[in-house]
């Protein structure tokens, strides 16, 4: 028997069309992450990843329609947010649950058909967008905006988390930030949902064992805690030191290198640029100039540049957005890609069933209870 991979680390589990990470390109199917990040809106990115093409101009007025139709959510997710200890539940685990509610309410939650699940894909990614900015109203004490027909997803997403129109710089950042968090092949949150769909469960569980997967912060929370640190951090001059006592303590920087990437996260430039512009635009620069300083000392002496995660902080703490929002956000765009690989898993299935290395006892002998010491 083959021994074991810590982390599977380079074990290539499965064949995808969706995306790839080849010499630290990321591509989505054979497109460029940086080709996309300056030119396609988020709905092109989603019907890209669902479809394996770029969509033509009736295409994408189809899927924007498509997706601005089912973005409101049953009433009763709204009363079960409400009844949340809304002071202590996290967002992402108020989002894990309300996505699992959501297929209690969906009629072809159960029907495997190939249109169906594109339909309930349809149906997952508009309504997820209206869950979190739905929680982040209600534990504020304010009721949920219902989202314009004729306003474009990332213009929804600001409008009812803000409950106005957003200017076009916010826009931007945001459709940016889920083009660029869209998907990245075979991740944890990815496998976890390609897993679960493998046994043939419904859409809907692929989905929350995804989120699941997502909460921690080894993966989609790294974003929050870069926040949580800049915010300790405080003013620009504590930041080396802040730094150098964390690498006294051997303590992790979140936000700082990648499990994939070599020689930096193609992705991180961009919000960058995002945060730079937003910082000075809100006159927040300081979290900008903060970063910039903790990136290049932290590569300097550690040879680790900056991933996604470091830059989206700033972009979303310059939007005035809640640092525990920040993975939810993340949720958000991923489950573009969450989705186009649970539908890839369906259309050509087989269960997922690793082998493990056992490493405990040899053969033992049962031992009454009477005689056991």
């Amino acid at each position: 028997m083959a021994t074991t991979t810590r982390g599977l680390e380079g074990v290539v589990a499965s064949k995808t069309s969706i995306s790839s990470i080849i010499d630290d390109q990321l591509t989505y199917v054979g497109y460029t992450i940086d080709d996309l990040a300056e030119n396609a809106s988020f709905e092109e990115v989603v019907y890209l990843l669902w479809n394996l093409k770029l969509p033509t101009q009736e295409e994408l007025d189809e899927i924007k329609k498509e997706l601005a139709d089912n973005m409101e959510v049953p009433q009763a997710i709204y009363d079960h947010l409400k009844s949340y200890d809304l002071k202590a539940v996290h967002p992402m685990a108020a989002l894990r649950t309300a996505v699992s509610l959501l297929g209690v309410y969906d009629e072809e939650a159960d029907v495997m058909e190939t249109e169906a699940n594109r339909r309930k894909a349809i149906r997952i990614q508009a309504k997820i967008a209206s869950i979190v900015t739905a929680f982040a109203r209600i534990r504020k004490g304010l009721e949920p905006v219902k989202p314009k027909k004729d306003l474009g997803y990332a213009e929804n997403f600001l409008y009812m988390l803000n409950g106005k129109e957003a200017n076009e710089i916010e826009i931007e950042a945001i459709n940016k930030a889920l083009v660029l968090h869209a998907d990245h092949e075979l991740n944890a949150s990815t496998f976890t949902a390609r897993v679960c769909v493998a046994t043939l469960s419904d859409i809907y569980s692929g989905i929350t064992a995804a989120i699941g997967a997502l909460k921690g912060p080894l993966h989609g929370g790294a974003n929050e805690n870069v926040m949580k640190m800049l915010l300790e951090i405080g003013e620009e001059d504590n930041a080396i030191p802040y730094i150098e006592k964390k690498f006294a303590n051997k303590e992790k920087i979140m936000g700082m290198g990648h499990r994939v990437y070599q020689n930096g996260d193609p992705r991180a430039k961009h919000l960058r640029e995002m945060s730079r512009q937003l910082t000075k635009l809100t006159g927040q620069e300081k979290w900008y100039n903060m970063s910039i300083k903790i990136e290049d000392y932290v590569k300097e002496k550690k040879g680790l540049p900056a991933n996604v995660d470091f830059y989206s902080a700033s972009v979303y703490h310059s939007l005035g957005i809640d640092y525990d929002l920040f993975t939810p956000i993340f949720a958000v765009s991923r489950t573009s890609g969450w989705l186009a690989h649970i539908l890839e898993q369906y259309a050509d299935n087989r269960l997922i069933r690793p082998r493990a290395e056992y490493i405990g006892p040899d053969t033992q002998q049962f031992v009454p209870i009477s005689q056991r010491g």
